[in-house]
């Protein structure tokens, strides 16, 4: 049975301020906990359907900390519309991050995202093109937020999130002479420049683009361009990330 304070702790979750008073943040799905029941990730509750448990026995937390309750606590607990049969209330991992691990490394940097779905969609991308690291400003959305965990897909768990002063790290990542691409509507054709097969790709903000202080450190700008005349003006960030990474990546196997 589900505790009045448990049910308190689950929506809390729903709030930044809360899963940092709580340094922990929550999970729903069946597929997105089975991910994280599967990583690195400390699970502190499993609440779960008997149908759940039964069905993933070998992956389940032990007994203390798993809640067995119906389908209809479920529902009551959920923050999703249509919610499943778990929910999972994880530590927040520890932050640790050095500019030296990007070395020999392909990295996205994310200056100012502020649609959940976007950055959800992105960490998923990243998972998909093996990229392990994905540098964020401090002003880009919680990648801890329930709309995050639940368009990452599962990714979360495989794909280091780091928030960081861009600027100063964008300093660091100069000094170890690790190039640096930004998309920008008035830069060069990605199709026809080189690219390396390590370096950082920044994306900017969904309406402003890359800031004016980040874009100094920007080497080579870069840009997808438009094959047809309907007048749109930009592609969404999520898929204008997929597209970036594709062509990153598919220098490295030609």
């Amino acid at each position: 049975m589900l505790s009045k304070n448990k049910l308190k702790l689950i929506q809390s979750l729903n709030h930044k301020k809360g899963r940092e008073k709580e340094n922990c943040f929550l999970a729903e799905g069946d597929k997105i906990v089975t991910e994280a029941l599967k990583s690195n990730f400390h699970v502190d509750y499993l609440i779960a359907t008997s149908e759940f448990i039964d069905s993933h026995s070998l992956l389940c937390s032990p007994p203390s900390n798993t809640i067995e309750v119906t389908k209809k606590e479920i529902q009551t607990a959920s923050l999703l519309q249509s919610p499943q049969n778990v929910i999972a209330v994880i530590h927040l991992p520890e932050k640790s991050f050095s500019v030296s691990s990007l070395n020999n490394q392909f990295t996205l940097a994310l200056d100012s995202i502020q649609d959940p779905g976007n950055l959800g969609t992105i960490i998923r991308i990243a998972d998909w093109f093996g990229i392990r690291h994905i540098l964020c400003s401090e002003d880009t959305v919680d990648c801890f937020s329930p709309k995050v965990i639940q368009a990452s897909m599962g990714a979360i768990f495989r794909v280091k999130v780091h928030f960081t002063d861009m600027e100063s790290t964008m300093k660091k990542i100069k000094e170890l002479k690790i190039p640096v691409f930004g998309t920008f509507l008035d830069g060069n054709n990605i199709f026809k420049e080189s690219l390396p097969s390590t370096g950082i790709l920044v994306m900017g903000n969904e309406g402003n683009g890359i800031s004016e202080k980040i874009s100094h450190y920007i080497d080579k700008r870069i840009t997808i361009p438009s094959f047809g005349k309907s007048g749109t003006e930009s592609l969404n960030v999520g898929t204008a990330t997929a597209i970036c990474c594709a062509e990153f990546k598919r220098r490295t196997i030609i």
